[in-house]
């Protein structure tokens, strides 16, 4: 593919994942017309260690910015590039975070569902409407729209997926800093071989989900 190519395959890319914001804008919706549209992702419900980070972001109704897609999708590199630009395009943006303790406490799921509250809430601008990936926030009262692998379908989740992602990514990095032993600036605090390596030599660290932990310490148990 031609470097014309891939710009072609971006804008298509960029068009079909505006279509839900375009209606928005053209029809509104149940409480009136639609001027800001917030998007809202997550990232890290799946890691061993860690906190879950969601993030809100309200793009301009003209955004333009080629590339943005499901964060899992595109490079580290290209991530960070986007990032910035996603920041200093957006209208306004918010992160929410809910650390390991709280995972424990209330489960992942709940976990997440109050850490994209704190990202809705954190926006200097209330918006008309939001755009989720596929989870419905009671706590919030404003009209939204669950979306099924929303980051592949709406470009504002796509960018929230981004600033999430980079965010966390960048924290678990920090992470390996102090806690060396398991590899996370390498997985994020994902399962792989290393980290459960790490676990085996210096047991569980401050970040790690206990609840996540479970089965894998009663495994330990049982083959001793």
């Amino acid at each position: 593919m031609t470097k014309q190519e891939r710009i072609e395959k971006m804008k298509e890319d960029l068009h079909r994942m505006m279509a839900e914001e375009r209606k928005l804008y053209a029809e509104g919706n149940e409480a009136g017309p639609v001027k800001y549209i917030a998007g809202v992702d997550e990232v890290g419900r799946g890691p061993l260690a860690g906190p879950v980070v969601t993030a809100a972001v309200i793009l301009p109704e003209d955004f333009s910015l080629l590339g943005v897609n499901d964060s899992k999708k595109i490079s580290e590199k290209r991530r960070d590039e986007l990032f910035e630009q996603i920041k200093e395009t957006a209208v306004c943006y918010s992160i929410g975070i809910r650390d390991n303790h709280d995972i424990d406490r209330i489960n992942i799921l709940e976990a997440t569902k109050e850490a994209m509250t704190e990202a809705v809430r954190g926006l200097e601008i209330r918006p008309d409407h939001l755009l989720i990936d596929a989870l419905t926030l009671k706590d919030v009262d404003i009209p939204q729209t669950g979306i099924v692998k929303g980051d592949a379908n709406s470009v504002s989740i796509a960018a929230a997926s981004i600033l999430a992602k980079v965010t966390r990514d960048r924290m678990m990095v920090d992470y390996h800093e102090t806690y060396p032993d398991y590899s996370f600036d390498k997985n994020k605090g994902y399962g792989t071989k290393a980290h459960y390596e790490g676990l085996d030599r210096a047991g569980a660290s401050p970040i790690h989900r206990m609840s996540f932990l479970v089965k894998y310490f009663e495994g330990k148990k049982n083959t001793r």
